[in-house]
């Protein structure tokens, strides 16, 4: 499993733990938290009417048939009252009055209960003791939404309990509230759950996108190419970048140096031991047209060493780049025409014709000098392999965002077990009009400026007739501007 995934599904659970026991909590909760929300106001009116009954009963003046027309009157009062999301038409409340025995002396909602003992009540039982006495009762033991809600207060006279005032309010309304509001709980829970795991994806997926740039690093390293190291945060994973980017380094230096020893010794032996060769040789008699000839091998091959160092210093300055230090605007067109007209003089002397298919003005963003050295190299090589009285042709095409840049010539092509070295480094076959070899670093050279620009360089066979076709991808094209 991805590292993303796996952050992603710890952040799930947490939230999933996390989100159930609250909202859990807060609906097997809900129901109590409205009847405290009631039971403190019916504690209020309880002790507010028990007041008022003390006051009457001290003065002798308490009739409960007065108390009855009131309670009858208040009944009958329509109300049109809407608390949020419950419309309130009537009264619901009552009360009922014991005295000091537990014997129901008064009852605004059933005058038949009159008389009946509530002593074993917990609302009166409590409160004839001196304490607080409240209860919760069905009205029908079958129905759970039937609930009352008793609330008792006493009733003094001269300091001692002569009675009990219980103020009941059935759980209906309280209900009609809870199914409003659980239904709302539900959804914001749901809501901020949705949100919680579009927060994961979101996290996991600025966690990882570090790592996944420095994959991406790696990758791009591996294959070759030349890359910057991407940016990255300044936890440890860009100090974990950091630490990648200077191993690189350090082992493309020492593999780099190790090649580069090899390879320059190798080259280097051929040219070293001709030039001894004829230096042994010139010590001994001979004749000048002879000694001429020792003399001129000499300075040929040390001419061909320059070139093999001078070469391998431009192409070790090129390889050392991860990115062009500065991009301009290049038109390829006067490139190409400006490389031209310096081959002329060969192109005259091997008396070469030159077949120019050019775009309209093609401007692409890179480095000049280097396009320049590339195109340099690949109409050297069409120049060196043309038979005489040959063509080379250039043609340049602008397609998919990218320009291609072709060289063609009429020579014999390239071996079979050639096709697979031709960018090696060394790698030079026979000139056919000379039967000498180059340097072998031209093509690379091409393949490195290639690279640096974001292209492709590719060097194959004329299909269905001699020579052979090199050609430059450059990608980001622009016409006629940049």
């Amino acid at each position: 499993m991805k590292l993303g995934a796996r952050i992603f599904l710890c952040y799930i659970v947490i939230f999933a733990v996390c989100f159930y026991y609250p909202v859990d909590w807060m609906l097997t909760n809900l129901r109590t938290r409205y009847l405290e929300g009631v039971e403190d106001p019916l504690v209020d009116q309880a002790n507010i009417l028990a007041t008022l009954v003390e006051t009457q009963l001290e003065k002798d003046a308490f009739r409960p048939e007065h108390l009855a027309d009131v309670f009858q009157r208040v009944y009958q009062r329509r109300l049109d009252t809407r608390i949020y999301d419950l419309e309130k038409t009537g009264i619901d409340q009552w009360i009922y009055i014991t005295d000091r025995k537990g014997r129901v002396i008064f009852d605004s909602h059933d005058q038949d209960t009159v008389g009946e003992d509530y002593s074993n009540w917990r609302d009166v039982r409590l409160t004839l003791d001196g304490r607080y006495g409240a209860r919760t009762t069905r009205s029908d033991p079958e129905d759970l939404t039937s609930s009352v809600l008793y609330v008792a207060a006493p009733i003094r006279v001269n300091g001692e309990i002569a009675g009990v005032l219980t103020v009941a309010k059935p759980t209906v309304n309280i209900n009609s509230f809870l199914k409003t509001a659980k239904p709302r709980i539900v959804a914001v829970g749901s809501l901020a759950a949705a949100a919680a795991v579009v927060f994961s994806l979101v996290a996991s997926f600025w966690i990882t996108r570090p790592i996944r740039r420095l994959t991406a690093y790696a990758d791009d390293i591996r294959a070759g190419r030349r890359v910057e190291l991407p940016p990255l945060d300044r936890s440890e994973i860009g100090a974990m970048g950091q630490a990648f980017e200077k191993m690189r380094i350090a082992l493309e230096g020492r593999e780099y140096i190790e090649q580069y020893v090899q390879t320059l010794t190798h080259e280097l032996k051929s040219p070293l031991s001709a030039i001894r060769g004829a230096a042994e040789l010139l010590g001994e008699k001979m004749e000048a047209q002879q000694r001429k000839l020792f003399l001129d091998n000499i300075t040929n091959e040390a001419a061909r060493i320059q070139d093999l160092v001078d070469r391998m210093l431009e192409l070790a300055a090129l390889e050392s780049r991860s990115i062009l230090p500065a991009v301009e605007p290049v038109s390829l067109n006067t490139l190409v025409k400006t490389v031209l007209e310096s081959k002329q003089p060969l192109v005259s002397k091997r008396n070469l014709t030159v077949a120019l298919h050019l775009e309209a003005e093609t401007v692409v963003p890179g480095d000049a000098f280097l396009l320049h050295q590339a195109v340099s190299n690949l109409l050297q090589n069409a120049i060196d392999f043309s038979p005489e009285g040959g063509i080379v042709t250039v043609t340049m095409a602008v397609g998919n965002e990218q320009t291609h840049l072709s060289i063609a010539d009429e020579g014999p092509g390239i071996p079979d077990y050639a096709e697979a070295k031709v960018f090696e480094k060394f790698f030079s076959l026979q000139r056919p009009g000379t039967g000498k070899k180059s340097t072998g670093l031209g093509l690379n050279l091409v393949k490195e400026v290639a690279k640096l620009h974001g292209g492709e360089i590719t060097l194959a066979n004329r299909p269905g007739q001699s020579g052979v076709q090199a050609k430059l991808t450059l990608e980001a094209i622009s016409k006629n501007g940049f």
